[in-house]
């Protein structure tokens, strides 16, 4: 009843090439991988932390089969499959690392807790690691759970919950062991992925490098000693690769199983503390350009994803931002030889929170042509499509204010100034600008991978001024027809639909302009 053993036990959730979902345990994942098309899960955070435990078990298995390997060996690997015999053995050697109940070294857990006296006696319900879920003072609308009473849950969700919780866990309170505790590697972070037709090509695109030098220390949890009480209360620091950062005990977490084979409850403390060097940045994360230096890409509430692409590019250089390690690693596959396919799909899956509340998270899907990950001047071309977007955006909000504030009743000027950013602001206009021009992007990157720039602009183009013509269009409604209102839009229009076209006309010489006395009487 104790045990239940990742490695034989079906917990990752896949689907396979017929598109049946089903979970395996992790050798299965390995000897089954010509049938595994990709993860299964519907919560983005769950996904991105099993992809970052398979990565850390490919790498230190071909660490121990191999040695050191190179971009081709990587390229072979990407195009016939995993070595499964280095994989099982790796898997097979730490077998008794990977039990979830082990009374000793509990995989991704502290056994100390059991025996702590801050903790030996308390116990809080499972619902304490479920991102989701409502714990503690931190209820959810419309979960109704209980901390007095927790449901049941099965060991293979458990442990699910237990990744996605180590990795995006945010920084904050923890009063058990230290008063508070650093973040997780992925908190507040839109991880990027990089994605193949199949779940080993995915792994084969993110692998990072062999270790050398003073990177032969990073050690994925399950190959380190069991964590201590005295280094849960050490200081924080830095990880010490890849390895660790994939599989770091943010907090301290001991499941108990009930006699039913279930969990309820758990012990729970402050982990492991990470420290961060933007020298060394989790593999995953992106770093776009701030106004005080770079900034973590984060799912932002009515910020467009697309908006920061460059900082997903390595071709971009600075400008962009700070690329994620795994795409420069899927570049350099891209770069070695044809992988099948001119493209490359990636994931951007995680979660925003503020301080310790659960704000939103998100899945997206994107497809980058080739040509933006390998060259710089096919980057520089696609950064002037955003810089435009942005442009045309800003000139289009700056005559909404003044039009809305001239049509608004008189008042103290400040406070006149602050209703109408809250106004405008409330009226989601950013949000149906960039979505409504978002439409475009894919035929966009198609045009730029077969070298058209010149019809990719004109498209873009098209759908600036349909995504102007829509903010207009909600400007006119919102306003009504009060004299006031009409008068001040026939008094902006002009400047209104000027900045649309001198925008376009710098962007894309010769480009049909929009006529605004037209459109305004439509």
């Amino acid at each position: 009843m104790d045990d239940f053993n990742l490695l034989d036990q079906p917990w990752v959730e896949v689907r396979l090439s017929s598109g049946e979902a089903v979970k395996l345990g992790l050798l299965d994942v390995f000897r089954r991988q010509h049938e595994i098309a990709a993860l299964a899960y519907s919560r983005p955070p769950a996904m991105a932390a099993v992809i970052r435990i398979l990565l850390a078990v490919t790498h230190r298995a071909l660490s121990g089969s191999q040695l050191r390997w190179t971009v081709r060996d990587r390229f072979n690997w990407h195009r016939n499959g995993l070595p499964v015999d280095a994989m099982t053995a790796y898997l097979e050697q730490w077998r008794s690392r990977f039990n979830l109940f082990d009374p000793d070294v509990p995989f991704m857990q502290v056994s100390a807790l059991s025996l702590a006296d801050e903790t030996r006696d308390k116990l809080k319900p499972w619902t304490q690691i479920d991102l989701a879920g409502a714990s503690g003072n931190a209820p959810i609308v419309f979960d109704h759970a209980c901390d007095l009473t927790p449901t049941a849950i099965a060991p293979a969700d458990a442990v699910n919950l237990l990744l996605e919780y180590q990795a995006f866990v945010p920084g904050g309170l923890v009063k058990v062991f230290r008063s508070s505790d650093k973040a997780g590697p992925l908190a507040n972070t839109a991880a990027v992925i990089p994605v193949g037709s199949m779940l080993w090509q995915t792994l084969c695109l993110s692998l990072h490098a062999p270790a050398v030098g003073a990177e032969t220390n990073d050690l994925p949890c399950w190959e380190r000693p069991a964590p201590t009480i005295e280094d849960l209360s050490a200081s924080p620091a830095l990880a010490t690769g890849s390895n660790d950062r994939y599989t770091h005990v943010s907090r301290s977490v001991l499941l108990l199983r009930d006699p039913d084979g279930c969990v309820r409850w758990l012990r729970f403390g402050a982990g492991l503390a990470l420290d961060e060097d933007i020298q060394a940045p989790d593999p995953m994360a992106a770093y776009r350009c701030g106004t005080q230096g770079l900034v973590r890409l984060t799912f932002t509430e009515g910020r467009a994803l697309w908006r920061d692409l460059a900082a997903l590019l390595p071709a971009a250089g600075a400008e962009g931002g700070k690329a994620p390690s795994v795409l420069e690693y899927a570049a350099a596959l891209h770069a070695e030889a044809p992988i099948g396919s001119s493209y490359q799909h990636v994931w951007v899956a995680g979660l925003a929170s503020d301080q310790a509340k659960l704000l939103r998270w998100r899945l997206e899907h994107i497809v980058l042509p080739e040509k933006l990950l390998l060259n710089a001047a096919d980057v520089q071309d696609f950064l002037d499509f955003v810089r435009v977007a942005d442009a045309v955006y800003g000139a289009l909000r700056s005559v909404a204010l003044r039009l809305i504030g001239d049509a608004m009743p008189e008042r103290d000027p400040r406070e006149g100034r602050t209703a109408v950013r809250q106004r405008f602001d409330s009226g989601q206009y950013a949000a149906d600008f960039f979505s409504r021009s978002e439409r475009a992007l894919p035929e966009v990157l198609r045009l730029l991978q077969e070298g058209e720039l010149g019809q990719a602009r004109e498209h873009w183009c098209h759908a600036l001024q349909g995504a102007g013509r829509r903010m207009w269009d909600i400007l006119q409604k919102g306003q009504g027809l009060r004299p006031i209102a009409l008068r001040e839009q026939a008094r902006w229009a002009p400047y209104f639909f000027g900045a649309i076209n001198q925008h376009l006309r710098d962007f894309l010489p010769g480009s049909l302009e929009l006529d605004h006395e037209e459109l305004t009487h439509e």
